[in-house]
């Protein structure tokens, strides 16, 4: 999900990872979930030091931990956690001055990471005289309970406090005791999140109205659950991101699928994979590097941003584009899935640095994704016969409940999500109870179709862009930036200085 940012993406996936499950198949492939916000699976000869996304020398910030409560719905009596948060107050004006503070939903990773690609945040917070604040979520990270990683995942016992209405309660409860010790308990409070932060952010606005003024929810699917919209929407949009660069690519991957099982049925057929793509390691399943393939393409679609990014991989400017021309323009007689190696090779080793592939690394510490994929983050996923380039499926939910629990012992609650936050009818219920939420998306962004396209009311806000990608908008601010994102992110900031001088207006006028 997924900054979605790894979902999934990543979440959240989605962030994710922004990043999310998709479904279990009786198709060959069986895609067991959808992009959580995901780092590299590579292998270097040599350590290498992780890439720096842009500006990041301008994030300065203090490391700060505060006492959790590991369940805030009881008064059991259970161990308490750390939970680490990122803290600048470089610009802020302070309480005299009603100084707004920025707040960031942490997604399901590590919270540096996020914190330093939202620059967004850095570069608006002089502006607006602005303290950012930064909680990571509960079991990412160092937010992890039990005092370890190993003693927070070991059990569903362990995990059943990994959800979002706990990791927003975290984030009430600390903002509220942050303000307190401040002095600063009449300082507006505006949220921000993308991917999956994005989902916590419109969520939060709901959940707590008196605890923030108003919430930037960026590429946040906050209606790919149930039957909201089609289940084909995420893998459909992808494909078309790539249709639109080629369609001999498309056609490509199409058929790769189909090659890759013949090859992998073969006698050392797997070991003859493994040397195609230059894994680390021997292939125990066709279906580990079907995933692989099959995160790649997803993840391209997320970050298929207009410049140089290195959020998730190192990539040049339209990743797609180089990915369809390395598929089109290999050698002459090469197979299709050495064709297909040279396209996903721009996702995995732009740089040239990378030796071989490991299919399960995680370097951002996403893996509790999983756990929320099978209880209450139940997206549906499935792939259409037609409009895309994946092997087709349907979602099965049978399988996908005796899949996690299998793995964790959990049957899912799929209806959780829509009867704690909404979905349904989404319109009517924001109409009648919401206010100031902007919805972000880019039509390139897969995640696009689950998430609010149309404004809703003068106060819940669409702001859609036909060439964006997933939440491009919190990216730092750069010389490359085209003008449509540039006009986005005016729009977002007016809006959000809105905000700001009607609370400061009201609490002047109240406090005479």
């Amino acid at each position: 999900m997924a900054q979605s940012s790894r979902i999934i993406l990543s979440i959240i996936v989605i962030i994710i990872s922004i990043s999310f499950p998709s479904a279990l198949a009786s198709q060959p492939f069986k895609f067991r979930r959808t992009p959580r916000l995901s780092g590299r699976f590579s292998k270097q000869t040599k350590p290498q030091p992780q890439p720096q996304p842009q500006h990041q020398q301008q994030h300065q910030y203090e490391t700060k931990y505060y006492e959790q409560r590991l369940d805030h719905f009881s008064f059991a009596d259970l161990p308490n956690f750390q939970q680490r948060y990122l803290i600048n107050t470089e610009h802020w004006l302070g309480p005299f001055h009603l100084a707004p503070i920025f707040l960031y939903c942490g997604n399901e990773g590590d919270i540096e990471w996020f914190a330093v690609n939202s620059g967004f945040m850095w570069d608006i917070a002089p502006k607006f005289g602005a303290m950012l604040v930064f909680p990571e979520h509960r079991y990412y990270g160092e937010s992890l309970p039990y005092g370890s990683r190993e003693e927070a995942y070991r059990n569903a016992t362990t995990l059943s406090y990994l959800t979002a209405e706990q990791a927003l309660a975290d984030f009430a409860v600390l903002i509220t005791d942050l303000k307190r010790n401040l002095s600063a308990e009449a300082c507006p409070v505006v949220l921000f999140g993308g991917s999956y932060g994005g989902m916590l952010a419109a969520w939060m606005r709901l959940k707590y109205p008196h605890i923030s003024i108003g919430a930037l929810a960026s590429s946040a699917p906050i209606l790919q659950f149930e039957d909201i919209v089609p289940a084909e929407t995420f893998n459909d949009l992808v494909s078309n991101d790539f249709k639109r660069e080629s369609t001999s690519c498309f056609n490509t991957i199409k058929k790769s699928w189909g090659e890759l099982i013949s090859e992998g049925q073969k006698e050392n057929g797997l070991h003859e994979l493994a040397k195609t793509f230059r894994l680390c390691r021997d292939l125990s399943k066709t279906e580990d590097l079907a995933d692989w393939l099959e995160s790649a393409y997803s993840y391209l679609a997320m970050v298929d941003y207009p410049y140089p990014s290195e959020f998730m991989m190192p990539l040049p400017g339209y990743p797609i584009r180089e990915v369809c021309n390395k598929i089109d323009n290999s050698p002459e007689g090469s197979s299709i899935l050495e064709r297909i190696f040279e396209g996903v090779s721009v996702y995995y080793n732009y740089t040239g640095k990378v030796d071989c592939f490991e299919l399960d690394d995680d370097p951002h510490g996403l893996d509790g994704w999983n756990w929320q994929a099978c209880t209450e983050m139940v997206m549906p996923m499935s792939s259409s016969q037609d409009a895309s380039m994946f092997p087709t499926y349907d979602f099965n939910y049978s399988s996908f409940q005796e899949e996690c629990w299998k793995k964790f012992k959990v049957v899912p609650r799929p209806r959780w999500i829509t009867t704690q936050f909404g979905g349904h009818d989404i319109k009517t219920a924001l109409t009648l109870f919401g206010s100031n939420i902007i919805f972000s998306n880019g039509l390139l962004d897969p995640w696009s179709g689950g998430s609010v396209l149309h404004n809703i009311s003068d106060t819940i806000v669409a702001l859609v862009t036909e060439e964006g990608a997933h939440h491009i908008d919190l990216r730092p601010s750069t010389p490359e930036d085209p003008a449509w994102l540039i006009e986005q992110r005016e729009t977002e900031i007016k809006l959000i200085e809105g905000w700001i001088n009607y609370y400061q207006e009201k609490k002047a006028t109240s406090s005479m």
